[in-house]
């Protein structure tokens, strides 16, 4: 399976970045399961994913994600990446600003079947706040 891994991130990157969300949810399996830090619950199945996806391209329509590095170990891959785009819509219950973002994070996805079946996003909140103008300069 360690083959496909890379594979599989890199579909799901090019799947972000065309904004295309059958295939990004087709790369989840239907037993997902989520946690990232700039949604409060766990997220779970396909509506999960469903949900995550939306909450960010709905905030950045125009996002671009780049991978910088991804670490294999069997069935789990640690991914640095960094993500790019203008807010232009809700996001955390932070009405759009238009403002630019750049902000990098980690991804840690577990596969299971060639799908991924667990994610647990890591990334700079309080970068992305200080970029809206919410936080200030440190």
């Amino acid at each position: 399976m360690c083959e496909a891994i890379p594979a599989v991130v890199h579909d799901l990157l090019d799947a972000w970045n065309t904004h295309d969300l059958e295939r990004a949810l087709s790369l989840y399996s239907p037993q997902f399961d989520g946690e990232d830090v700039g949604i409060a619950r766990p997220l779970r199945g396909e509506a999960g994913v469903r949900e995550f996806i939306l909450h960010y391209l709905d905030a950045f329509p125009g996002l671009h994600v780049t991978q910088e590095s991804a670490l294999v170990n069997g069935d789990q891959v640690a991914l640095s990446w960094t993500a790019q785009g203008y807010h232009e819509g809700p996001l955390m219950n932070i009405p759009a600003t238009g403002r630019g973002v750049t902000v990098r994070g980690m991804s840690f996805l577990t596969l299971q079947d060639n799908k991924i079946r667990r994610v647990v996003n890591v990334w700079d909140v309080a970068g992305m706040l200080r970029a809206l103008g919410l936080l200030p300069e440190l």
